[in-house]
């Protein structure tokens, strides 16, 4: 990523057509699809019943830490913090390809499933966004309007990135897939990674400009909420960890989800569902500061406490 950074920074006329970067995207997230699939078929699923609260709970809490946190900084409106708080709740699947690698160059394990956490964490995040700024918005206009739930969920669900999740879940869970598995998308993973992360640099650097638009409360928000989600996820896996056995880097991958912002499924969920939200406000916050932050502090600063836990 940093590589990014420095080439868009320099002014590089290097290009990554857009195409290539969905197919990337794509591939990542049927892979880690795949990799939670099969780990569920193998596993017990009453040991996933507790982390998946905690993701659905953490997607929650993050709208309305915003909500009363940024939505309360002068000069800011209360849908721009709410959907913000949206966005940096829901996840983003770069920032979950990119922490797995790094949990397996550091040897700490991890159970395969928690990469089927994310859509536990994203769609409740941006459930309760929109419903909490449609109530707002209803109470201070004085128009009491009827908030349909079914179709945000519903254009979650169907957006790229979830569905690429969701049908590598199902083809692990339904199908045999190891051999492709093993001989296709393993050994491509960590490539493929890479120019992500290049990718992701670049869109950070070149964005930095969008910051100009927004109020500093918003760029001192992206900055601290992703440290500050991360180590409530943190905490939580950790409790889960003494309940019932549930990994400390379970608990690494739990703590990044809360601490990463979405990147793909987000921004036109809360476009169409809260219109009177500032885009530049929240995609500008998320992309020049949040998703930085997210890969490169805290999955570092997170899986370097879980060695020190494990007494490395």
């Amino acid at each position: 990523m940093i590589g990014g950074i420095v080439v868009a920074s320099l002014g590089s006329q290097l290009a990554i057509p857009d195409s290539i970067y969905k197919f990337i995207s794509f591939f990542l997230l049927i892979k880690i699809g795949l990799t939670g699939g099969i780990a569920i078929r193998n596993s017990n699923p009453a040991e996933i019943f507790l982390p998946a609260l905690a993701a659905v709970l953490i997607g929650i809490v993050i709208v309305f830490i915003s909500r009363w946190t940024l939505g309360r900084m002068p000069g800011i409106k209360v849908q721009d913090a709410v959907a913000t708080g949206g966005l940096f709740g829901a996840v983003s699947g770069s920032t979950l390809a990119a922490v797995l690698p790094g949990l397996d160059a550091a040897k700490v394990p991890y159970e395969a499933w928690t990469a089927a956490l994310y859509p536990f964490m994203d769609i409740p995040a941006l459930v309760t966004a929109i419903v909490v700024a449609s109530v707002y918005i209803s109470k201070t206009t004085g128009q009491a309007e009827k908030v349909e739930i079914w179709p945000i969920i519903k254009e979650s669900l169907q957006s790229s990135a979830v569905t690429a999740l969701l049908m590598g879940v199902a083809l692990g869970i339904l199908t045999r897939p190891e051999p492709v598995y093993e001989s296709f998308f393993n050994p491509l993973f960590k490539g493929f990674l890479s120019i992500l992360m290049i990718i992701m640099g670049m869109e950070a650097a070149q964005r930095m400009n969008e910051l100009r638009k927004v109020a500093q409360w918003f760029a001192i928000y992206a900055f601290i909420a992703p440290i500050l989600h991360g180590f409530l996820a943190f905490g939580l896996g950790l409790i889960i960890h003494k309940l019932t056995g549930f990994s400390i880097g379970g608990a690494v991958v739990l703590a990044v989800i809360a601490a990463s912002s979405s990147d793909i499924s987000g921004p036109p969920t809360l476009r169409a569902g809260i219109p009177s939200a500032n885009p530049s406000a929240y995609i500008g916050a998320s992309t020049a500061i949040g998703t930085p932050v997210a890969i490169a502090i805290c999955i570092p600063l997170f899986i370097g406490i879980a060695e020190i836990m494990l007494g490395r």
